[in-house]
């Protein structure tokens, strides 16, 4: 780490924002205690089983695909001799995330949606050190190649978006069009998080889950309840719930899960990712309360062959929100 994120780091962990963030995490402990009860607060079911959405045989086939270091769990659809889409989710998501594109494209594409690592059913490697952006992308190159292709198109959402953007600027020879969904270039993000104060004031979350142990707990009280909370209403079944709730408490995936992505997330902001010179579509719904719209402007800079599409009243989980106009963006996108 360079002497200017040193900085950017200290300054971080002494601020007023962070401190806050311990004041808020302890509040909300407490009063979950006064007015939950301990019994609800501390209730986990042990999910050894998937809900039978994640086993739709229109979603594909199951499998474990062992890389270099790890080995990660995907779903597989589609005719292999096909050009490879593949799929990588957000937080606190899963490869279920992409349900609606798998059917959408498994006819013409050889789909497959990963568990990131950390995530689901894929390894968790202890320690924060084992979720850096390069361990993160060297896992797509991987991931790539052992199943037999030498490129792909990439569609991303989220964190997996922060690790597409990084991976197409880096690879671009392994992307043929690269897709993101309300993510924007880290680039672009360090912008606006440092100079924006809405932006700033939005990702609150990211100082709060530099805390030790306690985000953890947070997560994982009431049974997980606060996992798929963001999901669009009228949009997910209880029982498309319960598959985020299986993927993020299967063992040890609470305390290795995405939360150590956002303790890597301030020397991946503040590394310069570079410009993206592949193809690239940006599919933007405008009501996501984590992430500016405004970081869905004035990227020519970062990709200059970009399109964007913004769906007015669209949530952060654009591709469950809103799933038809997703596709119908990203099926235009990719014959044109």
């Amino acid at each position: 780490m360079g002497l200017l994120q040193y900085s950017l780091v200290r300054n971080i962990y002494f601020s007023p924002v962070f401190i806050l963030s311990w004041l808020y995490g302890i509040f909300l402990l407490l009063m979950t205690l006064v007015f939950q009860g301990p019994r609800w607060m501390f209730k986990k079911t042990e999910r050894k089983v998937r809900p039978d959405c994640m086993n739709d045989p229109q979603l594909g086939t199951h499998k474990f695909i062992k890389l270099k270091e790890l080995s990660l769990h995907a779903v597989e659809s589609g005719d292999p001799s096909k050009p490879l889409m593949l799929f990588l989710h957000g937080f606190p998501e899963c490869w279920f995330s992409w349900r609606h594109q798998i059917k959408a494209f498994n006819k013409d594409y050889h789909c497959v949606a990963v568990d990131m690592r950390g995530t689901g059913e894929s390894d968790a490697p202890p320690a924060v050190k084992n979720y850096v952006i390069d361990k993160l992308v060297g896992d797509v190159r991987d991931l790539i190649q052992a199943l037999g292709h030498s490129s792909c198109v990439l569609v991303s959402h989220d964190w997996g978006g922060i690790v597409g953007w990084t991976f197409a600027a880096h690879y671009p020879e392994m992307v043929d069009k690269f897709i993101a969904l309300n993510i924007s270039h880290p680039d672009r993000m360090a912008e606006l998080v440092s100079s924006f104060l809405p932006q700033t004031r939005m990702s609150w979350y990211i100082f709060f889950f530099q805390l030790p142990r306690l985000p953890e707990m947070l997560m994982t009280m009431g049974d997980y309840a606060p996992i798929g909370m963001g999901l669009p209403k009228g949009k997910a079944t209880e029982e498309e719930r319960e598959a985020f709730k299986f993927a993020f408490s299967q063992p040890g995936k609470a305390r290795y899960h995405f939360l150590n992505y956002y303790r890597n997330i301030l020397s991946t902001l503040f590394t310069e990712t570079g410009k993206v010179n592949v193809p690239s579509l940006l599919i933007w719904g405008t009501a996501d309360q984590a992430l500016h719209t405004k970081l869905s402007y004035d990227m020519e800079k970062f990709c200059p062959d970009l399109r964007v599409e913004r769906i007015e009243g669209g949530q952060h989980f654009i591709q469950q929100d809103h799933p038809e106009k997703v596709t119908d963006f990203i099926k235009d996108f990719l014959t044109k």
